[in-house]
């Protein structure tokens, strides 16, 4: 699927309801794409390694939610992408701001001393949450931001953590590669769900 995405909220939901993802290419244009096979990291089989793990409990960061994801997304749009250069421009970042601004794109932020200093984002949808992009300033500050999104996904019941693909990084979390076909019955299972990211649209932590 590479034809020239619409970016209104109703076709950006039913693209994530089958599988689909934009992404703005080098030329600019914003295209829609699909994986095979899938990224996602299963929320039950989650491993956080021992360091990290420390890392988390000494609450060296503040976690905040939704408390500025238009900088979040600014932020993961500096992010080198291999040979592609940023695959956020303006234009998405204003589309997943009204996805925000209706309650189903959310970010999972890490503060110090004030600072933005990691985090990442995505959209929920039912049951599922498609992680799109994260970033660091600091080390380690977007590896305590995607912890602490599993702990949010699975102490609110959601199914499904879509990774799109599989790194280095992502994989000594548990993330895994998994056919298309599998995708998408885990995905038509998840979205059936009702589960709530937020407690309120403009929740902050």
């Amino acid at each position: 699927m590479h034809q020239p995405a619409k970016l209104d909220p109703h076709t950006l939901l039913a693209a994530y309801s089958e599988g689909a993802f934009p992404m703005a290419d080098r030329d600019g244009v914003i295209r829609w794409y699909t994986a095979d096979p899938r990224g996602i990291l299963p929320l039950e089989k989650f491993h956080i390694p021992g360091t990290l793990k420390q890392l988390v409990r000494q609450g060296r960061f503040d976690i905040r939610i939704n408390h500025d994801f238009a900088a979040t997304m600014r932020a993961c749009a500096t992010v080198p992408r291999e040979d592609r250069g940023t695959w956020i421009n303006d234009n998405l970042i204003a589309a997943y701001q009204r996805l925000h601004d209706l309650g189903f794109a959310h970010s999972v932020e890490v503060w110090h001393n004030e600072q933005l200093v990691g985090g990442l984002y995505g959209v929920s949808l039912g049951g599922a949450f498609f992680g799109e992009s994260m970033f660091h300033t600091v080390r380690d500050a977007s590896k305590v931001a995607l912890v602490h999104l599993v702990q949010r996904l699975r102490a609110r019941g959601y199914e499904l953590l879509d990774t799109q693909a599989t790194t280095s990084h992502l994989k000594r979390f548990g993330a895994i590669d998994i056919p298309a076909a599998q995708y998408q019955t885990m995905l038509r299972q998840a979205i059936q769900k009702d589960c709530e990211f937020v407690d309120g649209e403009k929740e902050e932590e």
